[in-house]
């Protein structure tokens, strides 16, 4: 296993080579093996481990355990202690997502106050495959199905490529000791339940299933990749760019099947939502016209005209839908399982406590909301003064509403009333950049 995994780092994951890694471990087999893995490669690297103080003495426990091991392999190690139930129930989120919340704030809080250049976690096959089966559970698309990406801004998960097993056995090739987990032998959660009594029969009734699901994984990556290339080219063939606007040759684009699904991908991401409108547009009269947030869609004999509407004539409040907005800021609305660490440009919200359209504009004089973790509202013009922002970074500074209710002072604080909490059954995670 020693000569694929630097095979492994050496053609794919170059990049970690002379870098400063920080190496999340729990004490279990697979954070262990990692472990020994990148000591193997002699690269530079830390441990750190979380207690998350669920499991009593046993939590205490692995965290020695981490600590000795760390000794073991000459490396330093970080452990911090939470109280995940108490930090769950303020929140109002599953222990869960508390414990994913505070292990990788923790970690990005770590990697930002020592250098460290990424951060390695030891997901591997089989965590694969299981997200796999969640997202197929839950209705997904192409994205969904490629699983957990070996990537991930400054996370990597260099053991995806690597069996359960495989890990096992070159656990046990090498006498290592590690650390089990018995709440992962309990079907509580969706994942458990896959592990324990859906991926066993599968194993079972066709052993080459690892082999099967990562011929699948391939391609589906390369089906991703094609479709991206496909609509380069069908965007030279049909599409003329002239100062920022777009003239789409309708005669051309009907020549190509599937007219309706490549509509879709050419303008997909311009705000657009009624699209039986967008395709009844290419047989209606000249002038007619659709508008999104953003942009205006203009019949003009056999083209398609795009162009992005003049915001400096018209009043600064935008209307978002699900497809989120390219301008004047870029906002990604996506569906997600789970909250990941915080940043100053991504918030994480209930999906079923907002209704779109959500609205973004400027300040008003007399907002309020209610800022995360807090019980109570408060002034926006109260806000800006207790975080110290500057008058030009107050007039910037866009606002993102549900109905009447502010969800986000974009790049400052969510409202609290919008957050995911333990009873939240669908995520969305909203991303913007300038």
């Amino acid at each position: 296993m020693v000569s694929k995994f630097k095979k492994h780092i050496e053609e794919d994951l170059p990049f970690l080579m002379g870098k400063k890694l920080l190496v999340a471990c729990s004490g279990g087999v697979d954070s262990v093996v990692l472990s020994y893995l990148i000591k193997e490669m002699d690269l530079d690297f830390a441990l750190a481990h979380c207690n998350f103080t669920l499991r009593g003495k046993d939590s205490d426990a692995d965290e020695m355990f981490v600590v000795g091991l760390a000794k073991a392999l000459d490396v330093s190690v970080f452990a911090e202690t939470f109280q995940t139930k108490v930090f769950a129930k303020d929140q109002r989120i599953s222990t869960q997502m508390a414990a994913r919340t505070l292990r990788y704030n923790w970690f990005a809080e770590i990697s930002s106050n020592f250098n460290f250049d990424f951060i390695l976690t030891a997901h591997h096959l089989d965590d694969d495959m299981e997200t796999f089966f969640i997202n197929l559970s839950r209705g997904t698309g192409i994205q969904g199905l490629m699983g957990i990406p070996k990537q991930n801004e400054k996370v990597i998960r260099p053991l995806l490529p690597f069996s359960r097993k495989e890990i096992e056995d070159y656990a046990q090739r090498k006498g290592l000791r590690w650390r089990e987990d018995l709440s992962n032998q309990k079907p509580d959660y969706l994942r458990n339940k896959i592990r324990l009594e859906v991926l066993p029969s599968f194993k079972e009734t066709n052993p080459s299933i690892f082999k099967n699901f990562q011929t699948t994984q391939r391609n589906l990556h390369a089906s991703s990749v094609l479709v991206e290339d496909y609509m380069n080219l069908i965007f030279k063939l049909v599409i003329v760019e002239s100062n920022g606007s777009y003239e789409i040759d309708i005669p051309k684009l009907k020549e190509i099947p599937h007219t309706r699904e490549l509509l879709y991908e050419l303008l997909n991401g311009f705000g657009f939502t009624e699209w039986d409108d967008v395709i009844h547009l290419l047989d209606s009269q000249t002038g007619k016209q659709l508008f999104s947030a953003t942009h205006r869609l203009l019949k003009n004999r056999e083209k398609l005209l795009l162009t992005a509407i003049d915001f400096e004539e018209k009043e600064e409040e935008f209307y978002i839908y699900e497809e989120g907005m390219d301008s004047p800021v870029k906002l990604v609305i996506e569906a997600v399982d789970a909250i990941e660490g915080p940043k100053a440009n991504v918030i994480y919200v209930d999906a079923d406590k907002m209704s779109f359209p959500l609205t973004m504009r400027k300040r008003n004089e007399g907002d309020k909301f209610q800022p995360f973790g807090m019980k109570g509202q408060k002034k926006l013009s109260k806000f800006f003064k207790d975080e110290k922002i500057p008058q030009f970074e107050k007039e910037k500074t866009w606002i993102l509403l549900s109905g009447q209710n502010i969800m986000w002072v974009m790049g400052y604080r969510a409202d609290e009333r919008f957050k995911v909490d333990a009873d939240t059954k669908r995520i969305y995670r909203i991303t913007y950049t300038e």
